[in-house]
């Protein structure tokens, strides 16, 4: 099967392209979506001699994670995927970050401005997600929390000090060693290809809102 994965969500903006075992990837640790996306979508298909058409499907990471690069990455995944009548996937950031392996139970972080977080827990079967203020989503989350350990994964560093002060044992997994773009793509191997107007995005929590001098709210 041959899949693009585009990811703008963490860390930058990537793309990858897997084509049966073969892999290619191009990838900028700048939020440069906007100025370069579409050209490294572009030269990643022309080095393997393929236009979108000749794709099984498109496969984006829908967030949370930058507003801009979400916004951005499914904007160019859904006008790809409607151009050429291909299947979208919507792959979400939570997914991208969480090792396949991971232990249960396990909360998985994103990092928004400074200060805020998305996360999501997953006990069981059981699985909530809550965004904002680091305290204000560990204390939604793990209120009720009766487990000894928990696993984290994603963006640890504001979190650990926070919930081992709650009495719970954190056990911190390493980061996937693959691009975003490229979890995303092999993600969406195994995941239902939808519409593309079934995929949204997921931008945790929106942007505060800053009015000019003079604007009313």
């Amino acid at each position: 099967m041959r899949v693009l994965g585009i990811d703008g969500a963490l860390g930058g903006f990537s793309a990858a392209l897997l084509d049966g075992d073969a892999v290619s990837e191009a990838s900028s640790d700048r939020p440069d979506a906007l100025e370069a996306g579409l050209g490294r979508i572009a030269a990643l298909l022309d080095a393997s001699d393929l236009r979108v058409a000749d794709l099984d499907r498109v496969a984006v990471g829908i967030g949370p994670g930058s507003f801009t690069g979400v916004r951005i990455a499914v904007s160019y995944a859904k006008a790809l995927a409607l151009a050429a009548g291909l299947p979208l996937a919507g792959i979400s950031s939570y997914d991208v970050l969480t090792p396949h392996d991971a232990p249960d139970p396990v909360l998985t972080v994103v990092q928004g401005r400074p200060g805020v977080i998305s996360a999501r827990l997953r006990h069981g079967s059981d699985v909530r997600v809550a965004a904002g203020p680091v305290a204000n989503v560990l204390a939604e989350l793990l209120a009720d929390f009766r487990g000894a350990e928990l696993a984290l994964a994603g963006n640890t560093k504001d979190v650990t000090f926070a919930i081992a002060e709650r009495g719970i044992v954190v056990q911190t997994l390493p980061q996937r060693a693959e691009s975003p773009a490229r979890a995303v793509a092999r993600l969406a191997l195994t995941a239902p290809g939808s519409s593309v107007h079934a995929v949204a995005p997921d931008y945790g929590e929106l942007p505060a809102l800053r009015l000019r001098s003079g604007q009313a709210p």
